[in-house]
């Protein structure tokens, strides 16, 4: 593999955007991309690829090279330095790379690779806090799992088509997928690729989804004609699989604090043929308590420390925080409080998270059961998945029935 100077160089612009402005990695890399219209796909994927992978392994490749934060320019092309001999490309002969020392990165990563948190490359308090709350030995399997590159996996839109037409379609269009055994609407990509480029996209026939993520609208146990009530939809990834699984019958409403983010779902449930969505933004409390005891279904996808998506977001190692994880935690249990009044007597609620953490799943379904809210509900089951069982997104879910 023989490197061009203009794609080392981009890749070192993103990381110093990323690591020293503390900008996030898929704006800083979408934007980066956009440079320079010569570039081809194999070009684009390199720069992706590259800046991903050593903005997750920041901790490791930093010891190794001896540098810290903030990195300075030379810093950067050292660590870009420890990614080649690493990853067994050849160096190139630029000033940037003289005097590389080869026999000492190899020898420094023999040595860090003995220790967790140098080898999966996490701070100190992730690396203690998993480990506590999780077991050492599983922690230990489970980031290492999420420090593995996410695959692609899309829904097949049943509004509009089956999971083996889709990928007939796809074929057609040069991209090939396999069937997920234990998921009925899943495809997964062989090979990455830009999909949102593909007719099949454009025409609504799928949404990207992780496998694991699709679990979460299935364990809302939804019938068509239901009243739904989709309460942190976010831009909707789960609100379009709810009406896909009610055939377009009953209706949804889709709440968020996040205008933006409430556009961006109906501009995908036009797209999708979702046309039993209503889009609510939480601008005051009259919101919520309109709907208080009306819905037959509630799903809280709450918001949550993000550790069972890291292999699609590495950055997020860096920029979370242990006080985060108080705060978040908080208002976990207040959201639970407040949106579980919207269930109907003998509907359900679904408290989903894409944490790994017990104190962000089982011991705040726990908590809620002991509130005043929640002792009108029964917990019915609940579904841990991890990482490093499913190949997939870590992810936690309950269902709870109002009594």
């Amino acid at each position: 593999m023989r490197l061009h100077r203009n794609l080392v160089f981009a890749t070192v612009d993103a990381l110093a955007e990323i690591f020293n402005e503390g900008n996030y990695a898929d704006k800083v890399i979408e934007k980066t991309l956009k440079r320079d219209k010569r570039w081809g796909s194999r070009d684009r994927s390199f720069i992706a690829e590259t800046t991903y992978d050593i903005v997750r392994w920041k901790r490791l490749y930093a010891e190794i090279a001896e540098v810290k934060e903030p990195f300075k320019r030379e810093d950067l092309f050292r660590m870009f330095a420890v990614w080649c001999v690493l990853r067994g490309v050849q160096i190139p002969d630029w000033p940037q790379f003289e005097k590389t020392p080869e026999r000492r990165i190899k020898g420094k990563f023999d040595e860090l690779s003995k220790i967790r948190k140098f080898r999966e490359s996490v701070p100190d308090w992730m690396d203690e806090i998993g480990a506590k709350e999780l077991g050492e030995k599983v922690w230990t399997n489970e980031i290492h799992a999420l420090n593995k590159q996410a695959p692609v996996v899309i829904r097949a839109n049943k509004l509009k088509t089956t999971p083996q037409e889709l990928a007939k379609k796809l074929s057609e269009e040069g991209i090939e997928t396999t069937n997920l055994r234990n998921y009925p609407e899943a495809l997964e990509l062989k090979e990455r690729a830009n999909i949102f480029r593909t007719a099949a996209f454009k025409d609504g026939l799928f949404e990207v989804q992780d496998a694991s993520s699709q679990r979460v609208a299935e364990f809302l146990d939804v019938e068509p004609g239901m009243r739904v009530v989709d309460t942190c939809a976010g831009a909707g990834g789960k609100t379009l699989h709810l009406a896909a699984l009610m055939a377009n019958k009953g209706q949804i409403i889709a709440l968020d604090i996040y205008g933006n983010k409430l556009k961006e779902l109906k501009r995908r449930a036009k797209r999708a043929g979702a046309h039993n969505v209503e889009t609510r933004s939480i601008d005051s409390t009259k919101v919520i308590k309109k709907l208080y005891g009306t819905a037959d279904r509630v799903l809280i996808d709450a918001p949550c420390s993000g550790l069972g998506v890291l292999s699609r977001n590495p950055d997020a190692k860096w920029k979370l925080q242990p006080d985060f994880l108080d705060k978040i935690r908080n208002t976990q249990l207040e959201i639970l409080e407040q949106y579980s009044k919207i269930v109907k007597k003998g509907g359900k609620l679904v408290y989903a998270t894409c944490s790994v953490l017990p104190s962000e799943n089982q011991q705040q379904v726990q908590k809620f059961l002991k509130t005043e809210s929640g002792k009108e509900f029964k917990l019915l089951r609940e579904k841990s998945i991890l990482s490093s069982e499913s190949g997939y997104d870590g992810f936690y879910m309950a269902s709870l029935q109002k009594e």
